[in-house]
């Protein structure tokens, strides 16, 4: 049985359609992820348990390009709990490029001995099963997780995200669609993690390392939230 193509704003109930991707999987792995589930789409943003999420990757082609690092931090609306935080350098399965280097500053003498995303897959998996994953820039955490899996064992993840990313774009076009707007356009502004971040008055982050830029994440989702949301909005109405 094949799975449908279904683009992620057409998936309405995420509870029934990782169900079904637990039933449709053939590694034990995703099995155990999908098993887990996730929230009902009605719960409010006060009883969710996310988990922020950052790659660093050899380029920004996800079928050709690789994870390199990970990091990732499980927080909820009053707390980021840092010392449950994780990372981890990952041996790519393309070559490491200088021009990546200039950017993420990681260097082949930190990747030596580094285990490839294999050896670490299913302990990031236990770390993002039955929570909220939250990103900024899904088309990197999601594109590269996805492809990246399917080199290694023909079979892809999908599950629900939050964008932080995607939530300032959307903020940006509703305040270019009011009246005032007609008469005096309001010059578009950088929806990147630090430009987002300073919108809030949130502190400035070192870039590009993917423990630093999860954190960074879980700040601005937190921020975004108080500013523009509520505790008791529900989920549905924020992941993708």
């Amino acid at each position: 049985m094949s799975m449908p193509n279904f683009t992620n704003r057409e998936i309405l109930n995420w509870q029934a359609f990782l169900q079904m991707k637990s039933q449709l999987s053939k590694d034990s792995r995703l099995q155990n992820f999908y098993d887990r589930g996730t929230y009902h789409d009605e719960t409010k943003l006060s009883d969710i348990e996310f988990v922020a999420l950052d790659f660093e990757t050899t380029g920004l082609d996800a079928s050709k390009n690789s994870i390199i690092s990970i990091g990732l931090v499980h927080f909820n609306l009053q707390r980021i709990f840092c010392r449950k935080a994780k990372s981890w350098y990952i041996d790519p399965q393309d070559n490491l490029k200088e021009d990546s280097i200039v950017i993420h500053g990681i260097t082949h003498s930190d990747l030596n001995k580094a285990p490839d995303l294999l050896h670490v897959l299913e302990q990031l998996l236990d770390e993002l099963a039955g929570k909220v994953v939250v990103v900024h820039y899904r088309l990197i955490e999601r594109d590269f997780l996805d492809s990246n899996l399917r080199a290694l064992f023909k079979e892809g993840i999908i599950f629900p995200m939050v964008d932080t990313m995607q939530i300032e774009a959307d903020l940006q076009h509703k305040k270019r669609q009011g009246i005032t707007n007609w008469f005096k356009p309001k010059p578009t502004q950088s929806i990147r993690l630090a430009k987002s971040r300073s919108r809030y008055n949130l502190p400035t982050y070192p870039p590009h390392d993917a423990l630093t830029d999860a954190i960074a994440t879980a700040e601005l989702l937190q921020a975004q939230i108080k500013y523009h949301f509520s505790p008791e909005t529900a989920i549905k109405k924020l992941w993708l």
